[in-house]
């Protein structure tokens, strides 16, 4: 709990102008990740997406696992001596056509590899995906064209088309590509590249998809690559995280958090490295992973202090990115095994009973936003205002633990009556992990301690009217440490039934 007594208070003024235009680019909806694709058959995976398409609605879902066994594509038989080969996709349809009754659609990530076309054995994980180059690229290439070639049979070509490719996941970690091979991966890309295009030009395939690691080398061999073998790939992929390496105690990850501004830098980099090649100059690039903490056992990811942190990264990412797409949506996930507890540090935006984080505020807001069709008229690293039609909307946010931000805002107005609504997540509003904490941490609560976690994941509403005084309106929000708020300022005529009198009402005795 904050000991109020070392609380500071920060006073600001922000004066709004909807005559400004600010760069902005909220691309929050575009994709989110997920556990291992197979997960996609279990009832409470499928819950929790439910929940977040309801809440937010993402258009892509990316995660790992696609030619895994437990999804039983690849196989191989022999038949007469001769030795053939058969596809199973009974899973893959279930589970897709789950996503796209969600309105979600495929990232098709192409990993890993089947034991049966593996050239090794070196595996990652607690469901043992297996990390080895294909033993015969000809039949990797045959599995990928056939996948593709079965969607675009159950699904439409027009459909299947707008789901992007990427070839493989971090291959600069020996754990998931065996020794990081960079030439074997390039390899791979090349020939999964040219295999897709072959079937049809108008699918969009990029990689490495490259984390932490020595990406700026990789990312400059992987464009050299290209260019020497004339590869007009239709994007770059890489991952952001903004954590040390973490300590580890028991069940759970500690980690400390990396400078802020360092990270963003890094991604210019990279944006500037591909920048550098003519060719590839302004070439999209989408991040397919990024969270606080890269560890599904990263304690930060269940807190408050996790909403604040990700609204400046929403505010940011897009200025070099296309795209950036948070990992991960449900706690539904087994990399390094079946979670113990409700919170356990999961990368999820939902926890289990699909109870809100108060990061899932973050991306609701952020998509509620989106929605408002306005051009961003201020931004700083606190704050994120566009105009609307009808007036304001915003998100103010404060990654200090023990620094109140005290924002008076003040707006350009027309000589009308406003109405102001805005939510608060804070840790005294929503934060379900103190509920469970002062339950006793139960490692998985009964139905009434989940519905009673569950009720306190909620934002708290707040409403009030505003009238300008020289063509300007002004309120001031507390934005408590670890806060996330999100408003909206709209013109609002009073429409009172005869007789109705507010005031009059609530003076009742």
């Amino acid at each position: 709990m904050l000991d109020k007594n070392k609380e500071v208070e920060f006073y600001e003024t922000l004066i709004i102008s909807n005559k400004e235009e600010v760069k902005f680019n909220n691309n929050v909806d575009f994709c989110v990740g997920t556990g291992r694709f197979g997960l996609g058959l279990c009832k409470e995976y499928i819950d929790e997406l439910k929940f977040c398409q309801e809440e937010i609605g993402f258009k892509h879902i990316r995660g790992h696992g696609l030619f895994s066994d437990d999804t039983a594509i690849f196989h191989e038989y022999e038949e007469d001596g001769v030795k053939k080969v058969e596809y199973n996709y009974t899973y893959l349809d279930r589970i897709v056509d789950q996503y796209l009754e969600l309105g979600i659609r495929p990232f098709i990530e192409l990993g890993f590899m089947p034991y049966a076309l593996a050239s090794g054995s070196q595996t990652i994980f607690y469901w043992k995906g297996n990390t080895t180059p294909p033993k015969d690229y000809k039949l990797w290439c045959d599995m990928v064209v056939a996948l593709l070639d079965h969607f675009v049979g159950r699904y439409g070509r027009d459909e299947v088309i707008t789901w992007p490719i990427e070839v493989w996941n971090e291959p600069n970690l020996p754990g998931f590509w065996e020794h990081a091979d960079m030439q074997e991966y390039f390899k791979l890309f090349k020939y999964s590249f040219e295999a897709i295009k072959a079937y049809d030009k108008d699918f969009r395939v990029g990689g490495p998809a490259i984390c932490g690691v020595k990406d700026a080398e990789w990312i400059e061999e992987f464009m050299k690559f290209c260019r020497a073998e004339g590869l007009k790939i239709d994007f770059v992929t890489r991952h952001h995280y903004t954590i040390e390496f973490p300590e580890n105690i028991g069940h759970y990850d500690y980690s400390k958090l990396m400078d802020i501004e360092a990270g963003f830098a890094n991604l210019q980099s990279t944006r500037d490295i591909i920048d550098s090649f003519e060719e590839y100059k302004g070439l999209e690039i989408h991040i397919t992973e990024f969270s606080s903490s890269y560890t599904p056992k990263g304690v930060i990811h269940d807190t408050n202090l996790n909403a604040a942190l990700m609204a400046r990264q929403l505010s940011r990412l897009g200025d070099m990115n296309e795209s950036y797409s948070y990992w991960t949506f449900g706690d539904v996930f087994e990399e390094q095994g079946v979670p113990f507890s409700l919170f356990h540090g999961g990368f999820g935006l939902v926890a289990a009973g699909c109870i809100p984080k108060p990061t899932f505020w973050t991306f609701a807001f952020y998509k509620k936003l989106k929605e408002q069709n306005g051009k961003c008229v201020y931004k700083d690293n606190s704050s994120v205002v566009v105009a609307t039609k009808d007036g304001y909307a915003g998100i103010l946010w404060n990654e200090s633990s023990d620094t109140k931000n005290i924002n008076k805002l003040v707006f350009e107005a027309k000589d009308s009556e406003y109405s102001l609504m805005y939510k608060v997540v804070d840790p005294d509003t929503t934060n379900p992990l103190k509920v469970w904490h002062d339950l006793g941490e139960p490692a998985t609560p009964n139905k009434a301690q989940t519905k009673l976690i569950k009720e306190s994941a909620w934002p708290l509403v707040k409403t009030d009217r505003l009238l300008p005084t020289d063509s300007r309106i002004e309120t001031t929000f507390e934005v408590k440490p670890e806060a996330v708020i999100y408003f909206e300022i709209k013109e609002s005529k009073m429409t009172s039934d005869r007789g109705y009198n507010y005031k009059k009402v609530i003076m009742t005795r």
